[in-house]
């Protein structure tokens, strides 16, 4: 099983990168190809990403004696896998777990079988996989959009009014690093995380999607002085290492995954970002 390797990048090389080169550093795109397992590995708190949308045949999580130096995926990782296809199955150790569009599987580490498969082959599931390091086993449970503790956020007035699912979670479904659930930006809202902070303490990944037909996603990043934007569609994620802030605004509403693996799991760990300082 390949996989696609991305190296940390410190702020001070940021600054000199361009587009092309932020791009090949922090964006991962060319996921959710039918009938594939897409995984790239980042160094950064050594998160693994990616996705599988199995077909006419059911698709393994394998491990990689090259990459991971195990014997099976999950030997000493946990993972979130998020869907945003149709329905779909994922099997752990002979269980069998169906996933509908925006519910997710925890999964703990020490499971030798993970295996994906659809309803429907020509209208697959498509899912989204996100695994940290763990040290601890924790309970593999499915998590519902009912189930998720929602936070509700911004305001109509500035067009971020949105409402954020924490599914993994510790006041939701228990792990060992790895905190995991999604964001659904309102109709006629276009504004995500602003103002903006960053989390010195964990990084994030984000994973853009429901974004319609042509519209993007401007996802902006780096220091409070030194802002980039990355444009983004439907099925993008991108890495937001430790020092870089997040956020951004679509040309029309969206959803997006975010994941994040680090310290700790405390949402109010945060460091606030006043929009007078950003530039």
């Amino acid at each position: 099983m390949e996989m696609d390797m991305r190296y940390p990048i410190d702020a001070q090389r940021y600054k000199r990168m361009n587009s092309d080169e932020l791009r090949e550093t922090f964006l991962v795109n060319e996921m959710f190809n039918p009938g594939q397992v897409d995984l790239t590995y980042s160094f950064t708190d050594r998160a693994v990403l990616g996705s599988a949308v199995p077909t006419s045949e059911p698709l393994r999580l394998e491990g990689n004696q090259e990459y991971l130096s195990a014997d099976y995926f999950t030997q000493r990782r946990e993972v979130g896998v998020f869907n945003i296809g149709n329905t779909g199955t994922v099997t752990v150790n002979g269980t069998e777990y169906t996933l509908n569009k925006k519910e997710i599987l925890y999964i703990g580490r020490e499971n030798e079988e993970v295996a994906f498969a659809s309803d429907d082959p020509n209208d697959p599931a498509m899912f989204y996989v996100v695994s940290y390091p763990a040290h601890k086993k924790y309970k593999t449970q499915k998590g519902t959009k009912d189930e998720a503790n929602l936070v509700e956020l911004g305001d109509q007035e500035h067009a971020s009014t949105r409402y954020l699912y924490q599914m993994i979670h510790p006041d939701g479904i228990p792990s060992c690093q790895l905190v995991m659930g999604y964001t659904a930006v309102a109709e006629g809202n276009v504004w995500n995380t602003m103002p903006a902070h960053t989390h010195l303490r964990r990084s994030e990944i984000y994973m853009y999607f429901d974004v319609e037909d042509d519209n993007v996603v401007f996802h902006l990043m780096g220091e409070p002085d030194e802002v980039r934007p990355l444009v983004m569609r439907n099925g993008d994620a991108v890495l937001s290492p430790e020092w870089s802030f997040h956020g951004g605004a679509g040309t029309s509403n969206y959803g997006f995954v975010w994941a994040m693996g680090g310290e700790n799991q405390d949402f109010d760990d945060m460091d606030g970002i006043p929009l007078n300082n950003m530039k």
